[in-house]
C-alpha cells in the first residue's frame, strides 16, 4: 500500500463524506493505493455513524471509535498503530488542510529521502489576534529550542516514512511537537512544504486560547526528556551537588567566624543569628532534596506501561 491518511476528528460530521470524496479522486488521478484511517475522538454529534456509512462503499475507509474525548495526540498515536501503508499522511477533518497536496508530499517522502515532512500555511484564513500571532510566537519559540527549521510545527498537514509512526511516542499532547519527537528518535531529515490553507468549511474550531499555555508546558518538557529523560541524574545531581556545595562552604564559614572568636577570646556571636547560616541550611536541604529527585527519576525513568492505553469502544 502506498499511503495510509490518518484523520483525527471530533464533531465534524458534515465534512466527512467531502472530505473523503476529495480524498479519493486525488488518489485514483494519482494511481496510489491507500486507506483512510479516521480516529473518532469521543465525537456526540453522529460523526462515527458517518464513517460506518462510508466504510460500507468503500473498502479505503477504517475507523477507530474513542469511549470519550481523549484529544488529538492519543488520537493520533493509535492511527499511527493501525497504518499500514510506505508513506503515512496526516490531515486534519475541518476541510482546511487540501487532499491535493498529497501526491507531492508522497513524492518527497518516496524520491527525494525525507523522513518527515509537515505543511507550512504561509497564508493562513484564521483570526490574526487569536491564532495566526500567537502561533508566530510559539513556532519561533519550538525552532529556538528544538533547533528544526520549520515555520509551522503545529501544521496537521504532514507527511511520513511509515518507520518514523512505528518508532515514536506521541501522547498528552505532544502531536505539536511530533518532528522534534522524530528528531529524538534519530529520524533528523526533516523537510517542509508550502501548503493552501483553506477557510473552515463547517462548524468551528475546537482549539482554544489554552492550547498556547499548554504548548508552552509540553515544550518545555520534551526538551528535558530529550536531555534528561533517560538520565536524569545528571541535570538534578548536578544542581543538587551544587547547591549543597555552596551550603557546606557557607555553614564552614559561619562555623569559622565562630571559631575565630573563641581562639581571639572575644564574645563569640551566635550562630543563628547570621542569615548566613539558614541560607546554608537551605541549600543543603534544597540539594539533598535534588539528589534524592535524580535518584528517583533514574529508576521511574520511562517505565510508566499505562501511559498510551485508551479506552477504544470498536474499530472498522
Amino acid at each position: 500500500m502506498n499511503i495510509s491518511v490518518v484523520i483525527p476528528l471530533y464533531n465534524e460530521q458534515e465534512s466527512l463524506p467531502e472530505l473523503f470524496s476529495w480524498i479519493k479522486r486525488v488518489m485514483i488521478e494519482n494511481k496510489l493505493t491507500f486507506e483512510v484511517i479516521f480516529v473518532d475522538d469521543g465525537s456526540t454529534d453522529g460523526s462515527w455513524n458517518t464513517i460506518l456509512d462510508l466504510s460500507k462503499d468503500n473498502s479505503e475507509v477504517c475507523g477507530i471509535k474513542f469511549r470519550r474525548n481523549y484529544g488529538k495526540s492519543p488520537a493520533l498515536y493509535c492511527g499511527f498503530e493501525k497504518a499500514k501503508g510506505d508513506v503515512v499522511i496526516t490531515m486534519d477533518a475541518d476541510l482546511q488542510d487540501s487532499p491535493d497536496e498529497i501526491p507531492e508530499l508522497y513524492r518527497m517522502i518516496v524520491d527525494e529521502g525525507y523522513d518527515l515532512v509537515s505543511g507550512w500555511k504561509k497564508k493562513r484564513h484564521d483570526p490574526k489576534l487569536t491564532k495566526n500571532l500567537p502561533s508566530k510566537l510559539f513556532n519561533a519559540t519550538a525552532r529556538k529550542v528544538s533547533g528544526i527549521k520549520l515555520h509551522d510545527f503545529n501544521c496537521g498537514l504532514k507527511a511520513y516514512r511509515l518507520d518514523v509512526v512505528k518508532n515514536i511516542e506521541v501522547y498528552g499532547e505532544m502531536h505539536r511537537y511530533i518532528p522534534f519527537l522524530a528528531k529524538n528518535a534519530g529520524f533528523d531529515k526533516i523537510g517542509e512544504k508550502e501548503v493552501h490553507h483553506q477557510a473552515r468549511k463547517f462548524g468551528k474550531s475546537k482549539f482554544g486560547v489554552d492550547r498556547f499555555v499548554h504548548g508552552y508546558l509540553d515544550l518545555l518538557s520534551l526538551w528535558f526528556l530529550s536531555k534528561f529523560g533517560v538520565r536524569p541524574m545528571h541535570f538534578f545531581g548536578v544542581w543538587g551537588s551544587i547547591m549543597f556545595i555552596i551550603g557546606l562552604i557557607m555553614v564552614v564559614v559561619v562555623g569559622a567566624v565562630k571559631l575565630k572568636a573563641i581562639i581571639m577570646g572575644y564574645r563569640a556571636p551566635l550562630v543563628t543569628n547570621s542569615p548566613y547560616f539558614y541560607i546554608a541550611m537551605l541549600s543543603m536541604v534544597l540539594g539533598t532534596q535534588f539528589f534524592v529527585t535524580g535518584f528517583l527519576g533514574e529508576l521511574i525513568a520511562r517505565s510508566s506501561g499505562e501511559r498510551n492505553k485508551y479506552q477504544i469502544q470498536c474499530t472498522i
